[in-house]
């Protein structure tokens, strides 16, 4: 699955508008103190993730967030921390762009608002409201291997590279219409 981009138009030399190449941006959202078959799935998802050439977009901590930028990493793939902190040191090593907000918890909207899906790995509350954010503002959600109630109307699903493949078609889908207005 090669990176579908969406020709965003930009001025050129004598003023022409030239399509600028900009690969999907995919959210992972998680909990932050994951272990186990959790951290296998999200290192899964990342390099998945990695492999259609989308940016992977997180929170750049810990648990999840760690494990699917490692997964990113190890493909070569950049991976975009959004921080709730001050400090660009505190990002999880595999996350190559860290963006320090400051912000705290209230980051999560800007994880969901910068990306075209989310991929939801276990989780716990912050990923719950990172899921709201997702049903309040039209972003796709996916889950693998989710925590999230059932009152969630998301596509679930035990397979990372198939969460990855969904979530993939939507933000395809999403952008198209973002294109189309």
């Amino acid at each position: 699955m090669s990176a579908p981009t969406v020709g965003i138009g930009g001025a050129g030399r004598g003023g022409r508008e030239e399509p600028v190449e900009r690969p999907l941006r995919i959210g992972v959202i998680g909990s932050a103190d994951a272990e186990g078959e959790v951290l296998v799935a999200a290192r899964a998802v990342g390099r998945a993730l990695a492999r259609a050439e989308a940016l992977l977009v997180c929170g750049g901590l810990g648990g999840v967030m760690a494990a699917a930028a490692e997964g990113a990493a190890e493909e070569g793939a950049p991976v975009l921390g959004l921080l709730p902190g001050d400090d660009p040191g505190d990002a999880a090593p595999g996350v190559s762009i860290p963006v320090p907000t400051g912000l705290g918890e209230a980051r999560n909207v800007l994880v969901v608002r910068a990306s075209e899906a989310v991929i939801a790995v276990s989780g716990e509350w912050g990923t719950m409201s990172e899921a709201a954010f997702c049903m309040k503002l039209g972003v796709p959600l996916v889950g693998v291997l989710d925590s999230l109630p059932d009152e969630f109307p998301i596509d679930r699903f035990r397979d990372p590279a198939a969460a990855v493949a969904r979530a993939f078609e939507l933000a395809q889908g999403r952008r198209r219409e973002g294109a189309q207005r």
